[in-house]
Formats: structure tokens, C-alpha cells, sequence
């Protein structure tokens, strides 16, 4: 009778392990939600069509084009690519002044704090 039962359960068990595993990944909501946060939280200066912007400002904006373009941002690979890369209005591309004085594309900057923050999110 055990072994029927550990026969019968294996196989629900796997499944459960399975689906607990997936629940532990971030949504594209958390993950754009987190990536705002880092930019708020950043220091770093923002420069939009030609004009400086603090890290704060730089997340008001781009969490106001999240809020009001999300359908070109199903994943937050999207949003990095269609939303916080570059102007909607002037095509020109958003770059970032680090401080320690890098400068980079958003996209690039972004990009790699994405895959950092989905590196943590997973279950060890």
C-alpha cells in the first residue's frame, strides 16, 4: 500500500516542484516596476533630446510612458527597447552619465541591470 502511494504521488510531486519553481519569476510588471526603481535610485544623469535629467525625473517619465504605451510593452525586454531607449517624439537615443562618469545607451544600461535582476529573481 505505501509503495502504491508513492507510485500514485510521484508524479504530482514533480509536477508541484515543477510549477513552484515558476512562480518564483518575476511578472513583466515587477521587472519594469524594478527597473524604474533603478533608475530612481541611481544617481546617474539622463539626457533626452539634448537635455540633462535627473535619475528621479528620468523615472517619473519613463514610468508615465509606461503607464500610458504599455501595449508596446508586453516583456520588460520590450520596454527597454520601445519605451526607455529612445524618444518617441524624436527618435533620438536616451543616454545615461553614470557617476562615475560612464556614459552609456539606456539601452545597454538597462539591458544589463535587467539580466542582473532576473540572475537574483531565480530560485537557487
Amino acid at each position: 500500500m505505501k509503495q502504491l502511494i508513492q507510485n500514485t504521488l510521484a508524479p504530482f510531486a514533480f509536477i508541484l516542484i515543477m510549477f513552484s519553481h515558476l512562480s518564483f519569476a518575476a511578472t513583466p510588471e515587477q521587472e519594469v516596476g524594478h527597473l524604474i526603481s533603478f533608475i530612481a535610485k541611481s544617481n546617474a544623469v539622463f539626457i533626452r533630446n539634448g537635455d540633462k535629467h535627473t535619475s528621479q525625473e528620468a523615472a517619473d517619465h519613463l514610468a508615465m510612458k509606461y503607464k500610458k504605451a504599455q501595449r508596446y510593452a508586453k516583456t520588460a525586454d520590450d520596454f527597454i527597447e520601445n519605451l526607455a531607449s529612445k524618444s518617441s517624439w524624436s527618435g533620438k537615443v536616451y543616454t545615461v552619465i553614470l557617476t562615475d562618469g560612464t556614459k552609456l545607451t539606456a539601452n545597454d544600461w538597462l539591458t544589463v541591470e535587467l539580466t542582473q535582476f532576473r540572475k537574483t529573481e531565480k530560485p537557487q
